[in-house]
């Protein structure tokens, strides 16, 4: 069945509907990803490679389910969202219903370490390692075992992507391509001394091990 073509603008602002953490977690580093990037996201994975329409979806710290939702809300055949944080999950899960796509959408309150299983795309925006040194590595690690395609958000700089690219190679995945990225966090903690704070990402499209190279 031939689907249609979500514009990118109609997907931000279904995406701007979902509800953010009321309360983050600073050691979390729970920054929500604004629906203008959620949606460049998905509209890579999707349209650029094709690998969210009619795919099986996981999304590694999900949050309240922003890329979850907008993978099913682009053709994705079922999304799951995991997170560590239970009142993020339970958000998620009223995030989905409102959006129309509880029945395509599944959540779970756990640590990504005891995951298992297999899926046709990962989707993740794990903490950059800011606040707990090497937070980033168990998701990147977790994601390649679990995803043939791997989507993922890290901070950017040369030195970072050099050793990313090293990490996930001797760890049996491939990076296929990077995007430039920025996101803009408002002052959610205390700490925050400014407005609004522009951070430069790149976005890993990785293939994980369970993917055949040729």
């Amino acid at each position: 069945m031939q689907r249609r073509l979500v514009r990118k603008l109609e997907l931000e602002k279904a995406l701007s509907k979902i509800k953010p953490h009321p309360e983050p977690k600073v050691h979390l580093e729970q920054y929500t990803v604004s629906p203008q990037v959620a949606a460049e996201i998905l509209y890579i994975a999707a349209y650029v490679h094709n690998d969210l329409i009619d795919k099986t979806v996981i999304d590694l710290g999900c949050g309240t389910g922003r890329l979850a939702i907008g993978a099913v809300l682009l053709g994705a055949k079922e999304a799951i969202g995991v997170d560590i944080d239970k009142t993020a999950v339970r958000l998620a899960q009223s995030n989905a219903e409102k959006m129309g796509v509880g029945g395509k959408t599944f959540w779970v309150a756990a640590d990504v370490e005891v995951l298992r299983g297999s899926f046709d795309t990962v989707l993740q925006n794990p903490p950059f390692g800011v606040q707990r040194r090497r937070a980033d590595r168990k998701f990147i690690l977790k994601s390649l075992d679990l995803g043939d395609k791997v989507y993922s958000l890290h901070k950017s700089g040369a030195r970072s992507r050099e050793f990313i690219k090293r990490f996930i190679e001797r760890h049996g995945g491939r990076v296929t391509g990077i995007f430039s990225m920025q996101i803009n966090i408002p002052p959610l903690f205390e700490f925050h001394s400014k407005r609004r704070h522009t951070v430069k990402v790149d976005m890993y499209r990785m293939e994980g091990k369970t993917h055949e190279w040729v």
